[in-house]
């Protein structure tokens, strides 16, 4: 199994990004996938999570009305689209699958999660 995060980079402030998780190994199909980040000297966070077979999100706070979560099935590919970037958004934004129907909940441990990517840093600038 493997989840590969890609198109992170180096952004201006206001600027947009998309990343995407290519998932090798299992089928999209009664899993969950979300995306986490982690800045410097910070704990990892969770941002968003999506619910595969019923469409269901869940965005952190911080990223409402920002972010966009989505997957492409027939390519087992989620993407994590992030418009109106700020500086705080800079960190590694890592990918996580969950091999259940149901977002997991806010305070599910991070190593009760099925499986991570190697993660795609994103750098906003002010």
């Amino acid at each position: 199994v493997q989840l590969v995060e890609s198109g992170g980079g180096l952004v201006q402030a206001g600027g947009s990004l998309r990343l995407s998780c290519l998932i090798a190994g299992f089928d999209l199909r009664d899993h969950s996938i979300g995306w986490y980040r982690q800045a410097p000297a910070k704990k990892r966070e969770g941002v968003t999570w999506l619910a595969i077979n019923d469409g269901s999100t869940y965005y952190a706070y911080a990223v409402r009305g920002r972010f966009i979560i989505s997957a492409d099935n027939a390519k087992n590919t989620v993407y994590l689209q992030m418009n109106n970037l700020k500086p705080v958004d800079t960190a590694i934004y890592y990918c996580a699958s969950d091999h259940s129907d149901q977002i997991p909940s806010v305070d599910v441990g991070l190593e009760d999660l099925d499986f991570w990517g190697d993660g795609t840093q994103v750098t906003v600038s002010s």
